[in-house]
């Protein structure tokens, strides 16, 4: 995949401009992308989770609206609202931010549940319901929403279903030493402004299609249906893998295949993967939490029962 694989290395060097020193960070998202997912970035405040989001949809060519979760906004905000027009004698339907290709929700878990419940309709259907009517939002449609640690002064937990609609949860993590010099004598200007698109609306399109074509051999999944299964019985986990975390898997493998330029997943592309795709949609056991057993520790714990397949290469 010569000319996919020039695209997609085109696209992460110039989202590199504007992120430093994240690239690992950077694919996975893009990966979620390719995969036609949602993205939850779950960190503290000034680590660059908008500038990210931003970047993503700028690079991508897409638009993007953003809206910034305060207690106040409401789930008419997300899908729209009808309003009376007295030039033509009707009610009309006034786009919400849900009207986009690419929907930043900046710090998601600052609003009330009510309208964190109004993106789930948005997020799995790809559509929203206003006043009976429901309206498909431009295609593609993802979601990247940001939250602040659980316990910051003014957040609210993401319920389980609405956390178990985003395919991936990643946090990006302070800078390095050197990254974080870089990051300082770049302040004098916007990096955004130096950025420009690579692809559009149609090519991604495209390259999610042939995404879904990468080969999956038999053994990734089963290997992945054990997972799930080992998850369900650990005692130490509350609530294990649905059979919508196993799909989202098999959907980031072949996503980490398309950005390294084959047309089959290898057992590799299923380790790396794992942690962001599935460690989020586990409950852990009361029992377990309070023997201070982290989800990290867990999670390592069950991966390591079942071994991991070996396939030959295509």
């Amino acid at each position: 995949m010569p000319d996919e694989n020039l695209i997609i290395k085109a696209v992460l060097d110039e989202l590199q401009k504007v992120i430093i020193g994240k690239k690992d960070v950077l694919e996975k998202i893009l990966m979620a992308i390719l995969a036609g997912g949602h993205i939850l970035i779950d960190d503290i405040p000034g680590v660059g989770k908008t500038t990210i989001s931003i970047a993503f949809a700028k690079v991508l060519g897409l638009a993007q609206k953003r809206l910034q979760f305060t207690p106040d906004i409401l789930p008419s905000d997300i899908t729209g609202f009808s309003m009376y027009d007295r030039n033509r004698n009707e009610f009309c339907y006034v786009e919400g931010a849900a009207m986009t290709n690419i929907l930043l929700a900046d710090e998601i878990n600052r609003t009330s549940p009510r309208t964190q419940s109004a993106l789930l309709e948005v997020m799995e259907e790809g559509s929203v319901t206003v006043d009976s009517v429901t309206r498909s939002v431009p295609k593609p449609f993802i979601v990247i929403a940001t939250q602040n640690p659980a316990g910051s002064i003014g957040t609210q937990e993401l319920p389980e279903s609405q956390v178990d609609r985003f395919l991936i949860r990643i946090s990006i993590g302070y800078p390095e030493v050197e990254e974080e010099i870089a990051i300082l004598k770049g302040i004098r200007e916007n990096p955004l402004n130096n950025i420009k698109s690579i692809l559009n609306a149609e090519e991604l399109l495209a390259l999610q299609q042939k995404t879904k074509q990468i080969y999956v051999d038999d053994s990734i999944y089963e290997y992945i249906a054990k997972l799930a299964k080992a998850t369900r019985q650990s005692p130490a986990v509350m609530l294990g893998i649905s059979p919508r975390g196993s799909i989202a898997a098999i959907r980031m493998t072949q996503a980490r295949a398309m950005l390294y330029g084959r047309n089959y997943a290898r057992p590799d592309d299923v380790v790396a993967v794992l942690k962001p795709v599935l460690q989020h949609r586990l409950i852990m056991d009361n029992r377990a939490s309070f023997e201070r057993n982290s989800l990290d520790k867990v999670f390592a714990e069950i991966v390591q029962t079942v071994p991991l397949p070996k396939i030959t290469e295509h």
